[in-house]
């Protein structure tokens, strides 16, 4: 199987949709040996800041002289950036070759009645292979969607990170922040030590857990602390105050004060790996941190006009979004180019975003999922009037950036299947 081939294969696997449950995942993985029982596993779940601190996390163990394996989702650009090492994509024939490995499994357990696996559960199986195979030292594995039941939770890791909780896939998590926390409180395993940095009842559920789990508990924000310390438009710096040592005058390429949160995550993560064994150093943690990077998380495309791209996807990532262009670019006229999925917030995105900007062209996400994706307008036109209906979204992309001038900034969010495209007309 070709590499093309492969991923027309996995693409076909989408008609499962979201089928969630460990039964079948389980059953693979056993009809391949178990690979996942053979890595030593760091686990985030969260809403908001799981790509950025698994980036963060991964950056550190690399620094410390370590071979780590990433695996996250969705892609922006290719299918391999989901499984990395040390930074490095899967070859695309490496891909190939395990899915059409994968492949007479799959077709086997249909064949003894089981259901077949989704699309979700196969990269998971991919992955595990993957590493397991390369011999990797530690593997940050992303949730998927939720915890409990997502198919990365057949995983025993030596660490559990749950980086928020907020209002995001309600048709499958809950309607409520106490469903939701429980459902991603579902990563949390006996005994094994837990690094939260949600807040109110997120927390309450996840305390609740814990406790019940005799897990070991680190509260970012109560147990770590920060001190923020400078911004600009390519850096940050701050002190983090964790529980073994004070990290000072920490240097970080990722905007917004909500990354912070996340390094602060990824430090306490550290010294609790460092607990267990690993040997991290106070110099890893710090040259970890300036060398982590994660694509479309407010990330500079041009200088003239500024362009800045960021999947703020749901009411949370929007209100951080809001927050860093306030704070790090004071005063800039802006530009908005946003299209969502209709699954989301849609109406409380808009309204944190659209008073920010003197002109928005909403664009539509290519997805099954777009929905009414015209009813972006309907709500941005609340708060100015000069709103632009394109779905093409490379013209949406060259409308915005005729209506940015030179001094003017270009914010491009909204669903990362829209900001992937954007991306890749801008590079």
């Amino acid at each position: 199987m070709k590499f093309h081939e492969a991923m027309e294969y996995v693409a076909s696997l989408g008609k499962f949709g979201f089928n969630f449950g460990l039964e079948r995942i389980e059953e693979l993985l056993g009809r391949l040996d178990n690979p996942h029982r053979k890595l030593s596993i760091i686990h985030i779940g969260g809403t908001n800041g799981k790509g950025s601190t698994t980036a963060m996390l991964a950056a550190i163990l690399q620094e410390a002289g370590y071979r780590v394996g990433t695996f996250t989702s969705p892609h922006l650009h290719s299918y391999t950036e989901r499984f990395r090492i040390n930074g490095v994509n899967i070859p695309e024939e490496s891909i190939a070759a395990l899915i059409s490995e994968l492949r007479p499994h799959l077709d086997a357990m249909v064949a003894e009645g089981f259901e077949h696996p989704t699309e979700f559960e196969v990269a998971t199986a991919v992955a595990f292979l993957y590493f397991n195979r390369e011999k990797i030292d530690y593997l940050v594995l992303e949730v998927g969607l939720g915890g409990a039941i997502d198919s990365t939770n057949v995983a025993m890791p030596l660490l559990s990170i749950i980086t928020n909780v907020a209002m995001d896939h309600m048709d499958y998590l809950g309607h409520t922040i106490r469903e939701i926390a429980g459902v991603k409180a579902g990563i949390i395993k006996p005994g094994v030590p837990v690094v939260t940095a949600a807040e109110g009842e997120g927390l309450d559920v996840i305390e609740e857990v814990s406790r019940e789990n005799n897990c070991p508990l680190i509260r970012v924000g109560q147990d770590i602390t920060w001190e923020h310390i400078s911004r600009s438009p390519v850096a940050q710096r701050f002190t983090i105050r964790g529980r073994v040592r004070v990290y000072e005058n920490l240097t970080l390429h990722l905007i917004g004060r909500h990354q912070q949160v996340n390094a602060a995550t990824a430090v306490a993560a550290a010294e609790i790996l460092t607990e267990l064994g690993v040997s991290i150093s106070p110099p890893a943690v710090r040259s970890g941190l300036a060398a982590a990077r994660w694509p479309a998380r407010l990330e500079i495309m041009r200088r003239e006009p500024l362009v800045i791209i960021d999947g703020a996807h749901n009411f949370a990532g929007a209100r951080s979004l809001r927050l860093a262009l306030e704070e790090t670019f004071p005063g800039r006229s802006i530009v908005l180019l946003i299209g969502m999925l209709g699954d989301k917030e849609r109406a409380r995105v808009v309204a944190e975003l659209a008073p920010l900007a003197r002109a928005v062209v909403v664009t539509r996400p290519n997805s099954p999922r777009a929905g009414n994706w015209q009813e972006l307008a309907r709500e941005a036109k609340r708060y100015t009037p000069g709103v632009y209906v394109i779905e093409d979204i490379s013209d949406a992309l060259d409308k915005a950036l005729s209506l940015a001038g030179p001094e003017e900034l270009l914010c491009v969010t909204g669903s990362l299947y829209m900001v992937a495209e954007a991306r890749e007309l801008l590079i």
